[in-house]
């Protein structure tokens, strides 16, 4: 088995789960100093032709692609050239060697925050996230990509999955933001959130890789609470800031790097995106293991 971004938090947390249970390779060019004995780490760029090289021996079995670029200040032509580029690269040698199973990790924010949202959104609900977040737009590009490869190449299995809000030991906007002693809220808002798991996550991928299992999945943790009772539960003194307001603030505050959250992460804190299920919990008998509570405490896990 190959995993992408193998040296990202979510990465090793699969890796070290997976190579109990089967050979585990990883494409990664950042280091891996407490890399597992028995996991292989190629320490170079996913884009390099040295890749082809792995697939070639025909020993990769399936692909777990989690390599994503998400550094929002990076240009957009360096994160599409990283995210887009690079996971045509991957889809054609899955397709060259004739890897039976490719597992996709997305997210549930491909389909945008929205005022208008219904309460649970499905597999089927536009994606519309890239219209406020030019960020979304590799990750909803990339599974336009993937859908594509879906129908094209029956013989893969492919599987993409869209999981809520991933808290943890992540370093991802969702954990960062509750990891805030006074974070910013938005007056007279307070959304109904999902939130899952990172170890509920790599359950679910770990299921996504059984035989026979392919299509678009929405995960997403036990419940959900309202935004303010999220803090609450943590401890948080929320600052609340008028939305126009907000916006020059965060604006102001990006361009001097005084904060790592660009202005569209607002509409996190604004409007719902909620997904129904359903799917996951019935085609991958997925069900989250970690209740909501020790969920939300899971980011504070890094003190």
């Amino acid at each position: 088995m190959l995993v992408t971004g193998i040296c990202g938090r979510l990465g090793k947390l699969l890796a070290r789960t997976l190579h109990r249970e089967t050979s585990v390779e990883g494409v990664d060019r950042r280091p891996f100093p407490d890399c597992p004995k028995d996991i292989v780490h190629h320490p170079f760029d996913l884009r390099r032709k040295k890749v082809r090289d792995i697939f070639r021996g025909g020993r990769i079995r399936a692909v777990v692609h989690l390599g994503v670029l998400h550094d929002p200040r990076k240009s957009v032509k360096e994160r599409h050239h990283w995210n887009v580029v690079a996971f045509q690269k991957l889809l054609d040698y899955v397709e060259r060697y004739e890897v039976p199973k490719l597992v996709v990790l997305s997210s549930a924010n491909v389909y945008g925050p929205q005022p208008d949202n219904p309460q649970f959104l499905t597999e089927e609900s536009p994606l519309l996230g890239s219209q406020a977040f030019g960020g979304i737009r590799d990750l909803v590009e990339m599974e336009m990509l993937a859908q594509s490869f879906f129908w094209r190449h029956p013989s893969t299995e492919t599987v993409v999955l869209r999981p809520v809000h991933i808290l943890g030991r992540v370093h991802n906007a969702a954990s960062n933001y509750l990891r805030l002693e006074r974070p910013m809220t938005i007056f007279g808002f307070d959304p109904m959130v999902q939130l899952i798991h990172e170890r509920d996550v790599v359950q679910a991928i770990r299921l996504a890789l059984a035989p026979g299992v392919s299509g678009i999945f929405n995960l997403k943790g036990r419940g959900e609470l309202p935004l303010s009772r999220i803090l609450r539960k943590l401890g948080r003194r929320p600052r609340p800031v008028p939305g126009p307001l907000a916006v020059a603030a965060l604006d102001r505050l990006w361009r001097y790097r005084l904060t790592s959250f660009p202005t569209p992460e607002l509409d996190h804190i604004r409007y719902i995106c909620m997904v129904d299920d359903t799917r996951a919990r019935e085609v991958l008998g997925f069900r989250a293991a970690h209740g909501l509570e020790e969920t939300i405490r899971a980011p504070m896990s890094l003190r």
